[in-house]
């Protein structure tokens, strides 16, 4: 009888196994723009959030964790908007700015060597 057990058991677990696997590899993954459908559909209240869940094949726990992400970027692009982002354009323009100025200081440096070096 309990060679009988340990032989059921065996198949059982890979069996649990084998579905894990299959579950992991089979999972929905959800492009960025669904993502922000499903969050913004969420919160035009029409549905409750566990039958839109329902609805999208998904956890009512992953749907909350997008929104907290979806609420967290929007509130560090506000911040980021305050501060202003620049253009690459304008990032290179003050890059080639801030080498001529570099450039000019140097030889304000050497002039003054120079200056002193022949009191």
């Amino acid at each position: 009888m309990e060679d009988s057990t340990t032989q059921t058991a065996v198949p059982t677990q890979s069996a649990e196994k084998f579905m894990q696997d299959v579950r992991r590899k089979t999972r929905r993954k959800f492009t960025a723009e669904e993502k922000i459908r499903i969050v913004l559909e969420g919160m035009k209240r029409e549905l409750t959030v566990t039958e839109l869940c329902r609805r999208e094949g998904m956890p009512t726990a992953v749907y909350y964790s997008w929104v907290k992400d979806f609420m967290e970027a929007g509130k560090a692009r506000f911040k980021r908007d305050v501060l202003r982002d620049a253009s690459k354009g304008e990032v290179n323009q003050l890059r080639q700015e801030n080498e001529r100025l570099k450039i000019l200081l140097a030889d304000k440096e050497l002039a003054i060597q120079l200056f002193k070096k022949s009191l």
